[in-house]
């Protein structure tokens, strides 16, 4: 099975691990990702669980408006228009994959995303002397939907599409030579013109052809790409089957969350973005399912729950080798960095632990999804609390104190899950500490020879 399994798998892992896309999709994000998780930290502040501090930061104000309303603009500067990073992260990124300019690649990218996307603002505004609120359309705005979560998937096709046909252009030779002597910033300048040019034409008759049409390119895809995707990554069904692939490739010392993610995560991200507007205006509906289910819920402390491993290491192991690796892996392991683990104990290539590797994250996200799916746990408000985040401070600030209990009985139901077989190991480690010691005892050490014993 196992051999099956590794002849399936690695090649899997090896392909995806080498493909460009999904290589600039996963380091594109990354782009985003520190912006993302300060601007949590001042909604954090801002909607702190407390409120008397929220009562507080509504009393002050500051020229004409509260403070309140200052603490969310960070997140406004970095959740709001979080597609403008990873498109441009993307662009650089597969340029530098396809060996051309990434400066290039990420400002054509952004301009041909900008180039098809429909500009015009509708909503709601009060007007002084009417009863209500009147509804505004104005033709020259520019949405923040599209700019923010909605966007992303259009974002991608973009960045992939516009840096192809800057390359192929490149690579063709249609670019404008400059003499020699002229600074290299200036050449570069110039060389890009042509392509840069193709870019803008291709996507402005792309543009022109969906307008006849009385439709645009980010409706489209919307609606027949992104959402049926997102419909499909927001169900448990799928989550589960992610999460087995996932630890799979733990299993065969494939870094499991790069090849998963690639594909996975940026579904997971665009459903916290719409968490986050949901908690934040009410807007559209929130998901169980998301970026900090993942991280906070199902995968604490690493790849397989490995928290619980480490707690049952030390309160049930006795061998000096358990013992000591446990002491070692704890602190790394409770902020979600378990690799000391993976790699020594080890789960790599372990069939004894590939049980309760898979089993324990698995019954994480079911019981965790069937908590918030019956109302008892409130789904994750969307605000990127950072993957190192101890547990039970993380679940406490992406829901409230019931998700971090939930989160400690998790915990301690994966104690008992992983218990058995790391006492079975342990077992084994002890009957070969005692055959190591006992051959160091019969070892003829060089000090007892003499002499005299000839």
């Amino acid at each position: 099975m196992l051999k099956w399994l590794e002849k399936v798998l690695m090649p899997m892992a090896e392909a995806i691990g080498r493909n460009k896309y999904l290589i600039s999709i996963r380091d594109g994000f990354l782009v985003s990702t520190p912006l993302l998780i300060v601007g949590s930290l001042f909604l954090l502040v801002a909607n702190f669980p407390i409120p008397a501090w929220t009562k507080w930061l509504e009393s002050v104000h500051v020229n004409g408006t509260t403070l309140a309303n200052y603490l969310q603009k960070p997140s406004d500067a970095t959740f709001s228009i979080m597609a403008i990073f990873a498109v441009m992260g993307i662009g650089y990124s597969f340029a530098k994959q396809i060996k051309t300019s990434g400066i290039f690649g990420a400002a054509v990218s952004i301009m041909s995303w900008f180039l098809v996307m429909p500009y015009g603002v509708s909503g709601k505004v009060a007007v002084k002397g009417v009863e209500g609120k009147v509804d505004v359309f104005l033709s020259s705005g520019l949405p923040l939907g599209w700019v923010g979560a909605k966007g992303i998937f259009i974002g991608i096709i973009c960045a992939f599409l516009s840096v192809n046909i800057y390359s192929y252009v490149e690579r063709k030779g249609w670019i404008i030579k400059m003499p020699a002597g002229v600074p290299p910033t200036v050449e570069q300048s110039f060389a890009a013109l042509i392509p840069a040019g193709m870019v803008i034409t291709i996507f402005f008759a792309i543009n022109l052809v969906f307008g006849f049409f009385g439709t645009d390119v980010f409706v489209i895809v919307f609606k027949f790409l992104q959402l049926p995707l997102m419909n499909l990554g927001d169900t448990l069904g799928a989550m589960v089957t992610a999460y087995i692939f996932l630890h799979l490739f733990w299993f065969f010392g494939v870094n499991g969350g790069s090849v998963v993610g690639a594909v996975y995560n940026p579904i997971l991200q665009t459903l916290t973005a719409e968490n986050l507007e949901f908690f934040k205006n009410g807007s559209g509906q929130g998901h169980i399912i998301c970026q900090q289910f993942q991280d906070l819920f199902a995968t604490f402390g690493g790849c397989g729950s490995t928290l619980s491993l480490l707690i049952a290491m030390l309160l049930f192991c006795k061998s000096k080798r358990i013992k000591e690796l446990g002491k070692l892996a704890l602190v790394p392991g409770i902020f979600g960095i378990n690799e000391p683990i993976v790699f020594g104990l080890p789960i790599v290539l372990n069939p004894l632990i590939l049980v309760p590797f898979m089993l324990v994250p698995t019954l994480n996200i079911v019981i965790s999804y069937m908590a918030m799916k019956m109302g008892f746990v409130p789904i994750c408000n969307g605000v990127n609390i950072p993957w190192t985040t101890p547990i039970i401070i993380s679940g406490f600030l992406a829901t409230n104190a019931v998700g971090a209990l939930l989160q400690a009985a998790l915990l301690i139901l994966g104690v008992f899950i992983y218990m058995p077989f790391i006492k079975i190991m342990d077992k084994q480690y002890l009957i070969e500490e005692a055959k190591a010691s006992k051959e160091d005892e019969e070892d003829i050490s060089l000090e007892d020879l003499s002499f005299d014993d000839l």
